[in-house]
C-alpha cells in the first residue's frame, strides 16, 4: 500500500473521530529503528506538551516494540524534555489473542463501540480477519465488563501523574 494511500486513511479516519495529527514519512515499516524515532518523538512532545500520550504495546509485532521502546526513551524524565503526565499504553487484537507478555490492564474508558468499528472500516489497509469486526466487539465487551459499563477499551498506565 501507498504511503499516499496510508495517509488518506488516516485522514479519514481523524476526520470521522475529530483529533490532529502528525505523520513520519518512513516508508519502511519493518525496518525501524529506535534511534530514528526518540529525536523524533522527543520533539514532537516538546512543540505539542501533550497532557497524555498513547503508545502501542511492544507486542510480536517488530514496529511496536520500536515504537514503544523510542517513544519510552522521549517520555524518560529529563530536564530538557517537556513532562507528559499521562503514559498509556493501548490494546490491540493481537495482544489479546497471542499474548507476547502479559497486558495488565489497569486503566478503562467507555467507548461507543459503533463509532469504534465505523473509524476501523475507514483504515481499510488494517482491517483483517484476526482482527475481525465480531473480535472487537467482544474484546470491547469483555473490557467493558471489567469497567462496569457496556463497552470500553482498556490500556495499561505506564505513568500517570495528577
Amino acid at each position: 500500500m501507498s504511503v499516499d494511500a496510508r495517509q488518506a486513511e488516516i485522514k479519514a479516519v481523524s476526520n470521522f473521530l475529530g483529533f490532529k495529527y502528525e505523520c513520519n514519512n518512513n516508508t519502511l515499516v519493518n525496518h525501524y529503528k529506535e534511534t530514528e524515532f526518540i529525536d523524533i518523538f522527543t520533539d514532537l512532545f516538546n512543540k505539542l506538551k501533550p497532557e497524555r500520550v498513547f503508545i502501542p504495546f511492544p507486542s510480536y509485532n517488530q514496529d511496536h516494540r520500536t515504537i514503544y521502546n523510542a517513544a519510552r526513551i522521549a517520555l524518560r524524565p529529563h530536564d530538557k524534555n517537556f513532562f507528559v503526565k499521562r503514559v498509556l499504553v493501548y490494546e490491540q487484537p493481537h495482544s489479546y489473542i497471542w499474548e507476547h507478555k502479559p497486558f495488565k490492564a489497569n486503566y478503562f474508558i467507555p467507548i461507543n463501540i459503533e463509532s469504534k468499528i465505523k473509524a476501523y472500516s475507514l483504515h481499510k489497509s488494517q482491517v483483517r480477519g484476526m482482527r475481525s469486526e465480531e473480535l472487537l466487539r467482544a474484546m470491547a465487551k469483555v473490557r467493558g465488563a471489567q469497567a462496569n459499563c457496556e463497552n470500553a477499551e482498556a490500556f495499561l498506565i505506564e505513568r500517570w501523574v495528577e
